[in-house]
């Protein structure tokens, strides 16, 4: 009889747990019979926890004014969170509310042809007018001057407004950039916000005061209220959240007392065994198999696992980049969702030693990392593989 280890990923608790073991239980026996099925719960003994009651988390308070009250860079976090994520958002907004194009009767100037005017004056100044930024602001007014979006938007805004969301579009993509490269030096808001303001008076918005902040235009991209909200709810979220994070942590720093547990555990089992693996139990699964020969193992099964990544990047505790996976290691299927972004391949890391398998839960990320138990195709390959 072939005995399946099954173990859990990060932040897994009874009992969750439970149900899980069960789920999983139920779908490799649906399609194998006479299987045993051998949960490994190592989240109770060995997983995070806030030990003090979360002493180490700061009270709820903002910018140094004690609790958190409306005030400059408060109300529009949430706002330019969603910028950075797409900065033609507010274009996108403006545009769809505009009406449909028709033809201008002769003489007519373009809605859009002033800021245009104003974009070739400011893509001559090249990044300069947005220089405590950061460079790409030339590459960003070359963007929106040829964005589709520029002209519809035109149609629906007053000219001050076109300015202002304009300055924010290219505001957004110059921080953006930043971003993406992983630019250490990120500004504040207070900067950002006076670049906003620099950048619509050179395309033509007239003097409004020191703040151009994204409440100023009735063109909502996200609450201001959940942004303060979220700051708010920190210790709620962190308790919910810290397991997860924690989890890896805590084994990474003191993980031979939960490889010890599984040990023994797959010491009182009959061969065949196979270990099935979740997430960071693929992580404890291959440390424990790399450091200690348990020859009764034939398989080992990972999905959503990190360990290919641990070990490219010097990271695994077993194991260090570029020593090959030891020959008593059994053979590894490594099953992943391409929209799982907590999901590695092992195959070019370890030749002819790993099979890296796709499987499509059809969840965005996070969903995805949560979804491979609920995933027929999941079962199906481990039961094809099982010893």
């Amino acid at each position: 009889m072939t005995a399946v280890v099954f173990i859990h990923g990060t932040g897994v608790r009874e009992p969750g747990f439970s149900a899980l073991a069960g789920r999983f239980a139920a779908g490799v026996s649906a399609l194998r019979g006479g299987l045993r099925v051998v949960p490994y719960y190592w989240g109770g003994a060995h997983g995070a926890a806030l030990a003090a009651g979360g002493a180490s988390l700061p009270p709820a308070t903002g910018t140094g004014r004690g609790p958190l009250a409306p005030g400059p860079g408060d109300d529009d976090t949430a706002d330019w969170a969603v910028l950075y994520a797409d900065p033609y958002a507010e274009l996108a907004l403006a545009a769809a509310g505009s009406a449909p194009a028709e033809e201008l009767p002769p003489g007519s100037v373009p809605p859009d042809l002033r800021v245009r005017g104003r974009l070739a004056d400011l893509l001559a100044e090249g990044d300069g007018p947005a220089a405590e930024l950061g460079p790409g602001l030339a590459r960003a007014v070359a963007d929106l001057a040829a964005h589709p979006l520029l002209a519809p938007a035109a149609a629906s805004l007053a000219p001050d407004d076109l300015a202002e969301v304009a300055a924010r579009c290219l505001t957004a993509q110059v921080v953006a950039g930043l971003l993406d490269t992983d630019v250490p030096l990120v500004p504040v808001g207070v900067t950002r916000d006076a670049v906003v303001g620099r950048l619509a008076a050179v395309l033509g918005a007239s003097a409004r005061g020191a703040e151009r902040g994204v409440r100023s235009l009735a063109l909502r991209v996200a609450s201001s209220a959940a942004s303060r909200a979220v700051v708010r709810r920190r210790r709620a979220l962190t308790e919910a959240a810290h397991p997860a994070a924690g989890d890896v942590l805590r084994y990474l720093s003191r993980g031979e007392a939960v490889r010890t547990g599984l040990r023994a555990l797959i010491a009182g089992l009959e061969p065949p065994v196979a270990i099935v693996a979740h997430s960071l139990g693929g992580i404890i699964a291959l440390d424990t198999l790399v450091l200690t020969p348990l020859p009764q193992v034939r398989l080992l099964v990972t999905a959503g696992s990190q360990a290919p990544f641990l070990y490219e990047s010097g990271s695994l505790p077993s194991l260090e980049h570029p020593a090959p996976l030891p020959a008593h290691v059994p053979d590894w299927l490594n099953l992943y969702d391409p929209r799982d972004l907590l999901s590695y391949l092992g195959a070019g890391l370890f030749p002819g030693r790993v099979t890296d398998i796709a499987v499509d839960s059809r969840q965005p990320f996070p969903a995805a990392h949560s979804a491979y138990w609920t995933n027929s195709e999941v079962y199906r390959h481990i039961v094809e593989r099982l010893p």
